[in-house]
């Protein structure tokens, strides 16, 4: 008997006779048993299918230095991570317990492998032997809970408290507001972590939580030795990846070399990975590829396809994606403390021309809620339609009869994000809404991100749609942007990630999707494809859905 056999899920059985049936494609499949814990490698052989691998584009060769366009950014504390770019540089010297590959699955890594009560409250994960860290320490238990310990510790600030809310709990600080009402925190749930033993940890959930496998994939999830207790990581990079950290200048340089030690996943071809900031102006990122400064970027912008793809011996991959730009209004500040300005805003839009205007088509039409149509739990809602009728109705309601003025904060790269603002001004305004357009330095916008009344958010791309939702909407967690707080979108996002059958869970999605989008928290108007450049010499490297790099099977030709 297989270790897949001796702990596959009981909806195992179940996800096969919906493949059978035509009720879920291979994707989803594949997907779906991945995260109950059958190993991503049996899972693609139930669809006839398998994962791509180094030698799916010729025999690797040993050697040379990867040179990748990105903004170099500080990477002080893993458990804070606010940015895929910090995560890439990171992840080649700590690395994940989870790894979504190009397909969106969810493939073992630190962890061996995983397997789940069937109440999906209980799941245990066996770690990999043998794995060492930089500084000779054996890598095991000790290290996932230290990690854990610390992301769910309010004073971290962790974005991970949303991630792994399933294992936090509410309680009173002992202090009391101006109100002389107890002031509330939320930490670690007591029982949350079981160690087993040395290579084995077991998490106790107060919910079923489908994402959890997911979650850990994501890039402020890397787990840093058990040590590491703050400060700057950066200073003392100890890591179980296959690089280590030579040199690295915020906004300059990152200089990754290959470890002398094994790696515990095999061969490793490239030398030396460097990432080079050719700073936030296009033109200088093209100007580098052009002269043969560089091999690969972080990303190419919509704008710049075509002159990508003019140049010679660069190939410009693309990816359908869950990426998206949110224009959210905080529902504590006035005048979007009144549902009915947010829904005027809402009613305004003609999605489907701001898609086409503002990124060539290339993507999905999106109607407020946050899921998107790669997600597995995607329910088809009715579309929204630009009404200037009712848009006016619910501002004279609102008490603006006579309009209204407001104030949208973006950043002004990449692009496309001031563009989708200026879209959104444009079509607010026959509904007398006179929408000015702050465009800010990134940094600054990104130091005032979660204050802003009206700004605009790039988000991310998650392998589930249950995932972004507990870590923007789910009340009082720490990338909450919007302060929305709804004790009824809360329990249906409990119970729609606490179902296994994505049939079912789509069912509860729909509620989940519906009741954001009549609050309208945000205008979320399109999905959008996500491009990445690279030299035809770059073998084996592609544009994965979050923009995550994973080059340790990666060579040149």
């Amino acid at each position: 008997m297989t270790q897949d056999e001796k702990t596959t899920h009981p909806h195992i059985p179940e996800l096969v006779n919906q493949l059978k049936k035509g009720e879920i494609d291979r994707r989803q499949f594949v997907q779906s048993a991945a995260v109950l814990g059958v190993s991503a490698a049996a899972a693609y052989a139930m669809v006839g299918a398998t994962p791509r691998d180094a030698h799916a584009q010729g025999t690797p060769k040993f050697g040379g230095n990867l040179r990748v366009s990105m903004n170099v950014k500080e990477v002080s504390d893993p458990a804070i991570f606010d940015w895929g770019e910090k995560g890439n540089v990171a992840r080649h010297i700590i690395e994940p317990l989870v790894q979504i590959d190009k397909n969106n699955v969810a493939q073992p890594h630190l962890a061996e492998s995983w397997n789940v009560s069937d109440d999906l409250k209980t799941w245990t994960f066996n770690l990999r032997k043998g794995v060492k860290w930089s500084n000779g320490d054996e890598f095991g238990s000790d290290d996932v809970i230290a990690n854990f310990e610390r992301w769910l510790d309010p004073a971290t600030g962790s974005s991970n408290q949303g991630r792994f809310s399933s294992m936090t709990e509410t309680v009173e600080t002992g202090e009391k507001d101006d109100n002389g009402k107890p002031k509330m925190t939320t930490k670690m749930a007591s029982g949350a972590l079981e160690r087993v033993d040395a290579h084995t940890v077991r998490f106790h959930l107060n919910r079923a939580d489908l994402s959890l496998p997911e979650s850990m994939a994501d890039y402020p999830a890397l787990i840093a030795h058990r040590d590491f207790n703050g400060g700057d990581w950066s200073k003392n990079p100890v890591g179980t990846g296959a690089f280590s950290l030579d040199r690295f200048g915020v906004g300059e340089v990152a200089v990754l070399k290959k470890r002398n030690a094994p790696h515990w996943n095999g061969d490793v071809y490239l030398d030396q990975i460097t990432y080079i900031d050719n700073g936030d102006d296009p033109a200088a990122e093209i100007a580098a590829f052009a002269s043969g400064q560089v091999d690969t970027n972080y990303q190419t912008s919509v704008e710049q396809v075509p002159t990508m793809r003019g140049l010679p011996n660069i190939e410009v991959m693309q990816a359908v994606t869950a990426q998206a730009g949110v224009a959210r209004m905080k529902v504590t500040e006035a005048p979007f403390d009144n549902l009915k300005v947010r829904q005027a805003v809402q009613a305004c839009l003609d999605r489907s021309r701001i898609l086409e205007v503002v990124y060539g088509g290339f993507g999905a039409v999106g109607y407020d809620y946050h899921v998107a149509p790669v997600h597995p739990e995607h329910a088809e809602l009715p579309a929204l339609k630009q009404d200037y009728a009712k848009a006016k109705r619910l501002l004279a309601e609102a008490g603006h009869p006579n309009g209204l003025k407001l104030r949208i904060d973006c950043v002004a790269n990449p692009t496309w994000e001031q563009n989708t603002c200026k879209a959104i001004a444009e079509m607010v305004k026959p509904a007398g809404i006179d929408m000015e357009i702050n465009i800010m330095p990134g940094g600054t916008y990104w130091d005032r991100w979660l204050s802003t009344p009206f700004g605009f958010t790039s988000w991310t791309h998650r392998a589930l749609g249950v995932q972004v939702l507990n870590l923007a909407y789910r009340s009082g967690v720490a990338w909450n942007e919007t302060s929305y707080n709804n004790p009824e979108f809360d329990k249906l996002l409990d119970e729609a990630g606490g179902l296994a059958d994505v049939n079912e869970r789509r069912k509860v999605m729909a509620k989940v999707q519906k009741v954001l989008q009549d609050d309208a928290v945000i205008a979320q108007t399109f999905w959008r494809s996500v491009f990445v450049s690279r030299s035809t010499r770059v073998k084996n490297i592609y544009a994965q859905v979050a923009f995550e790099h994973h080059y340790n099977k990666a060579w040149l030709a």
